[in-house]
């Protein structure tokens, strides 16, 4: 056994699940138990586990089969510690006051947190708290500042081509326009990536507000060239130019008074314009489940195993992140708060445009 800063830690997951989750718990804590003797505390359900006090000691069988496992064996919240102020009236504690009561109570020297932005934003703020945290970026958005590619985003790139895939067939057998409507409120990385892959003709992201004219127009030349069917892809925040140009409150009022989802509104809007058919495929939770893919797997082992060492030596307040394809501690600082949309001048976007692909501007 190595010498380790860290004795016990907690592990916990939190936010929206994803596949890799169960991969990144395996490969912290058995590296951290084989190689350095750590005990691991399991914290349950994220963050208000932490808060409640609800954890159990992970044993090396906890670790058996969950490899290939989708979702995360500890379960998970969304809650936001910061902003529940309240007092507890049974603890006489706040939220913040149960995490740092608990973590000394349960004997923890650190806390390892899986999660996207909203999670390592909290871990930085433990971390000002006296905590001792390190970070892994999980989320099926992509969307982590710092880290080339979080785990759970290849897997949710190959649930959403497969499903644009199928929807080629119905798409050309009807002759309709199929509109599939992927994740990524805030950065469209997912859109951009399954949309390219499964071949789509329109990719509307949240980085290149909308016109409608465009789009129509791209769509009745393909159908004048033979092709009269579409596959148009979505992401949940993709915007019009009209809404771009709204304060965040107001687009955030007027989205919430919609009756449907942003892809039924395009379809309403492109039938209205071209006058063919549309439907819409709203692929939802679908994009988060089942078995993580080969990638997400080692990807977030050598997150995972990354984690244990620099919890060995002591190597707190960061995040671990990818970097000219090697994992490295970025400080949580640098990530909290931030996110990483896809810039008007990526590479993918130019190859999209060169093979004909319409992003409605």
């Amino acid at each position: 056994m190595q010498d380790s800063a860290v004795k016990r830690f907690g592990i916990l997951t939190s936010g929206g699940d994803c596949p890799g989750l169960n991969a990144a718990i395996r490969g912290v804590c058995r590296t951290a138990m084989d190689e350095y003797g750590m005990q691991a505390i399991g914290i349950e359900e994220g963050y208000r586990g932490l808060i409640e006090g609800r954890a159990h000691e992970l044993g090396r069988d906890a670790f058996a089969g969950i490899l290939t496992r989708g979702g995360t064996i500890l379960g998970t919240s969304r809650e936001k510690p910061f902003k529940m102020t309240e007092v507890d009236p049974e603890t006489g504690r706040t939220a913040v006051e149960s995490i740092k009561y608990n973590y000394k109570q349960w004997g923890l020297d650190a806390l390892v947190i899986l999660g996207g932005n909203g999670t390592n934003s909290t871990g930085a703020l433990l971390a000002r708290e006296g905590l001792n945290v390190i970070g892994l970026p999980k989320t099926i958005d992509n969307d982590i500042a710092e880290t080339e590619i979080t785990f759970g985003f290849h897997t949710a790139v190959s649930v959403a081509t497969e499903a644009i895939d199928r929807l080629h067939t119905t798409a050309h057998s009807h002759s309709r326009i199929m509109i599939i409507e992927v994740m990524g409120h805030k950065a469209g990385w997912l859109g951009l990536y399954a949309g390219i892959a499964g071949g789509g003709d329109v990719i509307l992201l949240p980085e290149i507000p909308y016109n409608i004219d465009p789009i129509a127009k791209h769509i009745k030349q393909r159908k004048e060239d033979g092709h009269p069917f579409s596959i148009v892809v979505v992401a949940e925040g993709a915007l019009s130019k009209e809404e771009a140009l709204l304060e965040k409150k107001e687009l955030k009022k007027r989205r919430a008074e919609m009756p449907y989802s942003i892809a039924y509104r395009v379809a309403k809007e492109l039938e209205s314009a071209t006058g063919l058919e549309s439907r819409v495929t709203v692929l939802g939770y679908l994009q988060r489940g089942g078995t993580p893919v080969p990638y997400d797997r080692v990807l977030a082992t050598q997150f995972g195993t990354y984690a244990a060492h620099m919890l060995a030596k002591g190597d707190f307040s960061k995040l671990v992140a990818l970097q000219n394809g090697v994992p490295v501690g970025v400080p949580l600082e640098k990530i909290a708060g931030k996110i990483k949309r896809v810039p008007l001048d990526h590479p993918l976007l130019m190859s999209a445009r060169e093979v004909g692909t319409c992003f409605g501007d």
